[in-house]
C-alpha cells in the first residue's frame, strides 16, 4: 500500500561534485530507484546549523514529497546513508 511521505534531505555542500541541481536530481533518481514516486521537490536552500555536525557547519536543505510503500522508506534511508552528498535525512508520513 502506497502512502505519502515528506522527506527532508540535507546535502553536504563540501562533498558535492558539480552543481546542487545535479545532486538533487541524482538523489531523486536513487529515491525513485527504490520504488517511490516523487510528487514535488522544494529547494529550501542553504542554512547554517546550530552547531557543527561531523565537521560541517551548514547544509543545503531539500524537501521531497513522495508516495511509497512503508518498506521502501527503510530501503531509501539505507541507500542514502551510503551517499557522501547526503548529510542528514528525515522522513515523515503525511497521510
Amino acid at each position: 500500500m502506497s502512502r505519502k511521505y515528506q522527506g527532508l534531505i540535507v546535502l553536504n555542500p563540501k562533498s558535492i561534485d558539480g552543481t546542487i541541481d545535479d545532486t538533487i536530481k541524482a538523489v531523486a533518481k536513487e529515491i525513485e530507484g527504490e520504488g517511490a514516486k516523487i510528487e514535488k521537490v522544494h529547494q529550501i536552500g542553504r542554512k547554517q546549523f546550530a552547531y557543527t555536525s561531523r565537521h560541517v557547519d551548514a547544509g543545503h536543505y531539500v524537501d521531497y514529497t513522495l508516495s511509497a510503500p512503508g518498506e521502501a522508506i527503510k530501503k531509501i534511508e539505507a541507500r542514502l546513508k551510503l551517499n557522501d552528498n547526503v548529510h542528514l535525512q528525515h522522513y515523515k508520513r503525511l497521510a
